[in-house]
């Protein structure tokens, strides 16, 4: 992976101006896709499948009138008065009859009908008009909505003096989330950590531009994407906050490492190809453990939340590409311009030119002495100086001086602070969320305080009634049953349809749509089911916006176990992969379940108990949004494994290098975490500033992300992991062999492309070498296969392995293949080291195994067909007839004889037991060395060199092959 990147950073440098005007033009045409395709978002929230939306979906049916959503005119009478005054009943009912001839109205309900009860409170001082709506929440028309509010405003002048009146109900309960200032004061931040992390305005603004791009495409694709079906409002922004973040991170990383090899004296190209494969390394593997930990939220089952976690992915997934591809272009046009110290050094230069000019001015024989160079201006200096290498290294010593007690105390204070977790509630928004003085919110906190607040959220209870022969009679029974029921306020209405073959009862709770013993009334109803199909042969389900809410939250609460245990064993095979561990994985899945904790707790604590509610603009306390808890799990998930990465690998790096476990912690801990810490911050600043001023469903969202990484970085990562690491010594990088066999590797730390770069040159007399090894070896899980093989093999040469041992000689020719790992020595073929480019190795081999073929000369010819730069030949000598194995060398000689006229030139390898069963196969070919593979290298020898005229008659063959 790691070659690849750097294959990707160092076009892209080059590229640089293409990479821009793609980047560019895509975002102009994805922008014109969105402006035109764009349907707008909803807060629909449903779930199918579920007893609610069962019920729903029947009665848009069978009861079309009261399946629609609601909205409510709330009417209160002027101190002393009653809504029975002539000048309050005569506007009230004035408005009634308006409101029926607006579209989108199927009826409306006056307080003063004597078909319903309990519109009017029992003090008689407020009222409340009904309103059904054809059609749910997210299919009312924008026009349906103005006529209705200017209704609601007509009204409030036509009464009297003193009076109040709002406009509310379902339809008016979710608000569009906005963006305000306050988010722009996160990415001011995040400019200023960045101008001190890298001391340089242009290197500092590069993160800023390429995250803000990236946000700008998933904006477009998420609108675009309306097109084809429902979107949630907070999808778009939940895909801003977490592209804004990571895309910032994601070229922090890049940037940071670039810097760090220019000051090293890298060339800014190779840099770049560098920093690209190793940071962008890492960079890749935490977005996909992003990417995937928020698809993995499709396990809920709940539509509007797959698709949220989709959006989120797609917007992560673009900030990968730009970071990989972007980041390196740009880096190409600042060239050397972000080499830390540049400006230092170019003043130190002019300050000693123009003093050595002044001395030769004044007439002085002696040599002028170079002025000293200015010291620590710069602003990389100036970082240095807030947060200087030595505190982290102070820090680190702090941290694993005494591991025990550091490791009890983070575990102590984290489970403290998630002990307020077990009071998490858990609930869908509704009008009361909204901010004071809001209509909405107006009208749902008079109906709260003149009816109470279950008239906020009612609940319809329906069966089909087909079978009765006194409809009405058996609705006004079961009224009167579920009105009996603890938690019920009243049942204002219990009627069949006009057909006979449906019923309805409204109830109306004691309490809001959010309480949880709201949530237990419904359990209630519904645990009477077989009650009342024995007593009344009525199939009743409990339906309505607010058990749809309840039905949303259970699924939701009953999602997160099998939610936590995919993130976590995610976790742990994602990093035994990268860290080729045991330990690592275990112990970061264990700290990142204390940063879910502490984040949860501090949702509760500051939305349910109230604790810095003013300060947070936190309207409304009580439970939180449902969706929160998994979401927060998912995206917490990704960013945790980003500094996992960043500070562990770098850890494990310098072990590997150096040998000595416990010094790397500290060696590592210093090489990474002024780039870990500078991540964070941008990151809580990010995150923190959709908090005050933030949607209400994306506030705890975001208060929770901000504490999370908080903790996660400085608490865990940067304090806990040093500990731990400590405690463990080298027994914190042991793995299984087989494990370590069976598991794919990722090259996080580069160390495959460093092999590559080192082994650029090699073997030093390379040209026209195919293949090359000193000192291969390939070894099983209990022996020894093959072991301090040797040679250099050339185009048009053959390389003979023989011996009694047929397992060793495949395992041999499997290694030269690319498809066995070579575990020992230095092995290149066709140019790419192994194992690292094992994957490139195969694409530019081949092997048949003559064998076990049943058309042993078809696949040969097939292979050969691939162009393949080497070709191995296993059990050359398995067939014993020798009128067929003849007959099989001779068209095989004539295959390969044609293949090197026809295409470019190829290097052979044979296997077999003896080689002198290849005379007939290679008969014009110098006679092999006899050798035991078990006891000395193979030996090689050269292919006959072909006619003149053959080479002249197949030219262009074989410049097209070179070309390839």
């Amino acid at each position: 992976m790691s070659s690849l990147l750097y294959s990707i950073g160092r076009w892209a440098y080059r590229a640089r101006k293409l990479v821009v005007i793609v980047w560019i033009g895509l975002l102009a045409l994805l922008g014109g896709g969105a402006l035109l395709f764009n349907q707008g978002t909803d807060n629909s929230f449903s779930i199918p499948g579920t007893e609610s939306q069962e019920a729903l979906d029947t009665l848009s049916r069978t009861f079309p009138q009261i399946s629609g959503t609601t909205a409510q005119i709330v009417v209160v009478a002027p101190e002393g008065q009653t809504v029975d005054s002539a000048d309050v009943k005569r506007p009230v009912e004035d408005a009634v009859a308006a409101i029926k001839d607006i579209p989108g109205v199927s009826g409306t309900t006056s307080p003063y009908s004597n078909q319903v009860k309990d519109l009017i409170s029992n003090d008689r001082s407020a009222a409340i008009v009904q309103v059904q709506l054809k059609g749910q929440t997210t299919t009312v028309s924008t026009e349906t909505k103005d006529a209705l509010k200017k209704a609601g405003a007509d009204l409030a002048k036509q009464l009297p003096d003193g009076s109040k009146s709002a406009v509310g109900g379902q339809l008016f309960s979710q608000s569009l989330p906005t963006l305000s200032a306050i988010e722009l004061i996160g990415v001011g931040i995040a400019l200023i950590v960045l101008i001190v992390t890298f001391g340089s305005f242009l290197a500092a603004g590069m993160p800023l531009l390429t995250a803000i791009l990236g946000v700008a495409i998933s904006m477009c694709l998420i609108f675009i994407a309306t097109l084809f079906g429902s979107i949630s409002s907070t999808t778009p922004m939940l895909a801003l906050m977490l592209g804004l973040a990571v895309g910032i991170d994601y070229s922090l990383f890049i940037i940071s490492r670039h810097q760090g090899q220019l000051k090293a004296g890298v060339p800014p190209e190779e840099s770049t190809a560098r920093s690209v494969a190793t940071a962008g390394s890492a960079v890749l593997f935490a977005g996909i453990t992003v990417i995937i930990a928020l698809a993995g939220l499709a396990v809920a089952g709940i539509p509007f939340l797959t698709t949220m976690g989709i959006a989120a992915s797609v917007a992560v997934g673009v900030a990968v590409l730009v970071a990989l591809t972007l980041t390196p272009a740009l880096l190409g046009f600042a060239g050397a311009r972000l080499t830390p110290g540049r400006r230092a050094a170019r003043k130190a230069e002019k300050a000693a030119a123009k003093a050595a000019h002044a001395a030769q001015a004044e007439g002085s024989d002696a040599p002028a002495e170079a002025a000293p160079a200015p010291a620590a201006h710069t602003f990389a200096h100036a970082a240095k100086a807030e947060i200087p290498p030595g505190f982290f290294r102070g820090w680190v010593r702090t941290v694993i001086r005494f591991p025990i007690v550091t490791v009890v105390a983070v575990i102590v204070a984290l489970g403290i602070a998630a002990l307020p977790t077990l009071q998490l509630r858990l609930a869908l928004p509704d009008a009361g969320s909204q901010p004071q003085g809001a209509p909405a919110r107006v009208a749902y906190d008079l109906v709260s305080e003149h009816f109470g607040p279950g008239y906020n959220g009612p609940l319809i209870v329906t069966g089909s009634i087909i079978s009765s022969t006194d409809p009405v009679g058996l609705m006004t029974k079961i009224g009167d049953e579920i009105a009996q029921l603890p938690g019920v306020a009243s049942v204002p209405l219990a009627t069949p349809n006009q057909t006979a073959d449906t019923g309805i009862v409204q109830v109306v709770p004691t309490t809001g749509p959010d309480d949880q013993k709201t949530a237990n009334l419904v359990s209630e109803i519904r645990s009477k089911h077989q009650y009342f199909l024995d007593e009344y042969g009525v199939d009743l389900k409990v339906t309505g916006n607010t058990a749809a809410q309840i039905d949303v939250s259970s699924r939701l609460a009953g999602a997160l176990l099998p939610f936590g245990i995919l993130v976590v064993g995610l976790s742990l095979i994602l990093l035994t992969m990268v860290f080729r561990s045991i330990a690592v994985p275990i112990k970061a899945a264990l700290g990142y379940l204390l940063s879910v904790g502490a984040a949860f707790g501090a949702v509760t604590v500051v939305f349910e108990w109230g604790w810095l509610a003013d300060a947070l603009h936190v309207d409304k306390t009580g439970p939180i949004i449902s969706f929160m808890p998994i979401i927060l799990m998912g995206v917490l998930f990704g960013l945790a494994m980003d500094y996992e990465v960043f500070l562990v690998s770098r850890i494990r790096e310098d072990y590997v290098h150096g040998g000595d476990a416990r010094r790397a912690i500290q060696s590592g801990f210093v090489g990474s975490a002024k780039v870990v810490t500078a991540a964070a911050i941008i990151m809580i600043s990010v995150f923190a500033a959709f908090v005050p001023e933030g949607d209400t469903s994306i506030k705890p969202i975001a208060l929770g992300l901000a504490v999370g990484v908080f903790v996660d970085a400085f608490l865990v990562r940067m304090t806990l992991v040093p500990a731990v690491l400590q405690l463990l010594g080298d027994k914190a990088w042991w793995m299984p062999r087989w494990l370590d066999r069976i598991l794919p590797s990722f090259d996080v730390e580069g160390d495959g492309l460093q092999k590559e770069l080192e082994l650029a040159d090699w073997p030093e007399d390379g040209q026209g070498i195919v293949a090359a090894a000193d000192g291969l070896g390939v070894s099983t899980r209990r022996q020894r296969l093959v072991g301090d093989v040797s040679f250099r093999l050339r185009d048009g040469e053959v390389l003979v392995v023989h011996g009694d041992d047929h397992t060793a000689a495949l395992a041999l020719l499997m290694a030269v293949t690319g498809h066995t790992k070579v575990d020992a020595g230095t092995v290149k073929v066709a140019g790419f080291v192994l194992p690292t480019r094992g994957a490139a190795v195969r694409s530019r081999t081949a092997i048949v195994r003559l064998g076990s073929a049943e058309t042993p000369v078809d696949d040969v010819r097939h292979a050969l067909a691939g162009r393949p730069q080497l070709l191995a030949l296993d059990a050359a000598d398995a067939v014993t007839d020798p009128v067929e194995r003849r007959r099989i060398h001779a068209e095989l000689t004539a295959a390969l004889s044609r293949a090197r006229v026809e295409q470019r030139p190829f290097a052979l390898v044979v296997s077999c037991v003896d080689p002198a069963g290849l005379d007939d196969l290679l008969p014009d070919a110098a006679e092999p060395t006899e050798v035991d593979l078990a006891a000395a290298p193979p030996a090689t020898t050269t292919l006959p060199e072909l006619p003149e005229p053959d080479r002249a008659e197949h030219g262009a063959h074989l410049e097209k092959a070179d070309a390839r």
